[in-house]
């Protein structure tokens, strides 16, 4: 589903590594022209992502298969782990990062507790900006979000997270306030 904000940060010069089911998806367009559209120019560099082949369940594995790709301490982590998995991999994960390298942890508005709200950061020597995942009103029903409005979204996170603005909660789309109620 971040696709387009993968592809977006490969257009910028980053070095991605993206974790993927479907590491054949299309393109992020709108993303990418979200982004475009608030005067952002990429720059010439172009790197291919890299796919590394890891399970969420043997996070210690995953790290290792990263480490072996990478060839420096990585200067940014976006992660959309589910939450069953999430302590453990991000754990696993973060002795690959630079020194105070930005966190970009990405939710579904399911891992939002009605009473504690989002999760702590897993990270909390890396400054954090979280992104809640919710839905939109349409019709006169609601739909997920698309797959390039969700990755506009964690875009967005990502350039604060860049910036080295303070860590923050960023909802995209409405969460069901229904179940924080009752």
């Amino acid at each position: 589903m971040l696709k387009g904000c993968a592809e977006e940060l490969l257009e910028q010069g980053w070095l991605v590594l993206l974790p993927s089911r479907r590491p054949d998806a299309s393109l992020g367009q709108v993303a990418r022209a979200a982004v475009r559209g608030r005067g952002h120019v990429p720059q010439q560099t172009r790197h291919r992502p890299l796919t590394v082949a890891a399970d969420w369940a043997r996070p210690a594995e995953l790290a290792e298969r990263v480490r072996v790709v990478l060839d420096r301490p990585a200067d940014l982590l976006v992660a959309w782990v589910h939450q069953s998995y999430r302590d453990a991999v991000l754990r696993a994960v973060a002795p690959l990062l630079a020194p105070q390298a930005p966190v970009v942890e990405v939710h579904d508005s399911g891992a939002v507790d009605p009473v504690r709200g989002v999760p702590d950061p897993a990270l909390p020597g890396h400054p954090t900006q979280q992104v809640v995942l919710g839905f939109v009103r349409h019709g006169g029903g609601t739909r997920w979000l698309s797959h390039e409005e969700a990755s506009a979204g964690v875009l967005k996170a990502v350039h604060r997270a860049l910036e080295g603005r303070a860590p923050s909660v960023h909802q995209v789309g409405e969460i069901d306030t229904w179940a924080t109620r009752h």
